[in-house]
């Protein structure tokens, strides 16, 4: 690895602004930071709320019946915004299933994402568009595609230089946590990744829980030393830290898209809910720890900086909470009002040809339906 590579791994815990808001300066990264004024402040701070508004909101949605799951993220809005709001629009970005913070630095809908909670689709936005790719609810099924998508990008930008690479190049951001560390596809996509030089950051949001399995269980060592094993370059950032977050990704962007192959960041952060709504922390989760973790919370750090620098008066903070009411309302609002397909659709769906054994079913799905129907015709389709 280089000089600039072995210095980022050799930082120990990135940290620009503490859990009491208190900002410290940084030699290696304070120069990914220079365009960082107050309105782009605020505007983490406003990207954060609004996420963890929307992540209540669909959690009241599920609990009232109206999505088959949801995959909260309280706690991990930091490492989402940060690491976002570092990104290019022309890079690919392959996310798990709860990158909601980034998505909204992708200008993803909100409502469209429901679609797929709402069980009424199998995504809900097209990837094109935003260059986020759709969530992937088997665990790292989406690292090996990164690293093929980087793959290609270098075959695209083919005897470009290291100069253009940079200034024109694309990059691949993978995200994935703790839990997915440990599965196959992980290890698989990191290889590739270096053997071959893709551009690809590999973004772990270690929240220190893979459902109720606690991360001293899934590895005897911190994540960011596994970079070494595949001759890449490794960062542990605080990921509370919204700034540390965004200037350890943008180093890690630049490594990246200028030819030097892949990063891994492993961001350290802290799962303040549940995995999803089917689960109960408090089976498995010691509360001393839940308090422990609950001052470092992204939101009320970013705020106190914030509020200490004068940069933000009450008014920002009405009219935020008032905007994400609304914001809340309209998701709401969307996600009752999305048509929803017949079951029979569904059946169309499994083969991109018709086959025997799927008519077979749908016949029989038919039949069972039609039992329901009365003499009104009510329940056929």
């Amino acid at each position: 690895m280089s000089r600039a590579a072995n210095e980022a791994t050799d930082q120990g815990l990135v940290q620009i602004l503490t859990p009491e808001g208190q900002r410290l300066p940084n030699q290696m990264y304070d120069a990914y930071l220079g365009d960082v004024d107050d309105d782009m402040l605020r505007g983490f701070y406003r990207d954060m709320a609004l996420t963890r508004r929307f992540d209540q909101e669909a959690t009241a949605l599920q609990r009232q019946g109206q999505l088959c799951l949801w995959v909260p993220l309280r706690g991990q809005e930091a490492a989402q915004i940060g690491s976002g709001r570092a990104t290019r629009p022309s890079d690919y970005i392959f996310p798990t299933y709860r990158e909601h913070g980034v998505a909204l630095t992708r200008n993803v809908s909100f409502s469209e994402m429901l679609r797929l909670f709402r069980g009424i689709s199998g995504g809900g936005w097209d990837p094109r568009e935003n260059n986020f790719h759709m969530y992937t609810m088997v665990l790292a099924a989406q690292m090996p595609h990164a690293s093929g998508y980087g793959m290609a990008i270098n075959l695209d930008q083919h005897g470009w230089d290291e100069a253009k690479r940079a200034a024109e190049g694309d990059a691949v951001v993978a995200y994935f946590g703790d839990g997915s560390s440990t599965e196959g596809e992980t290890h698989e996509a990191m290889v590739f990744a270096n053997s071959f030089n893709a551009p690809v950051v590999f973004f772990c949001q270690n929240n220190q829980w893979a459902i109720s399995v606690p991360f001293d269980v899934q590895s005897k060592v911190d994540l960011v030393h596994r970079a070494a094993g595949y001759g890449m370059p490794g960062i542990q950032v605080d990921g509370n830290d919204v700034l540390a977050v965004l200037a350890a990704t943008r180093w890690a962007l630049e490594h990246a898209r200028s030819g030097k192959g892949p990063v891994l960041i492993e961001a350290m952060t802290y799962r303040l809910g549940a995995h999803t709504t089917a689960d109960d922390p408090t089976k498995y989760r010691m509360s001393e720890d839940e308090l422990a973790w609950a001052p470092k919370d992204p939101l009320i750090r970013l705020e106190t900086y914030l509020r200490e620098n004068k940069i933000v008066d009450e008014a920002f903070f009405a009219q935020l909470a008032t905007d994400g009411d609304e914001m809340a309302a309209k998701v709401r609002k969307d996600a009752m009002a999305f048509p929803v397909p017949p079951l029979a659709k569904s059946f169309e769906q499994v083969y991109a040809e018709a086959h025997p054994l799927i008519q077979e079913e749908l016949a029989w799905h038919l039949e069972y339906e039609a039992g329901f129907a009365d003499e009104s015709g009510v329940g056929e389709k």
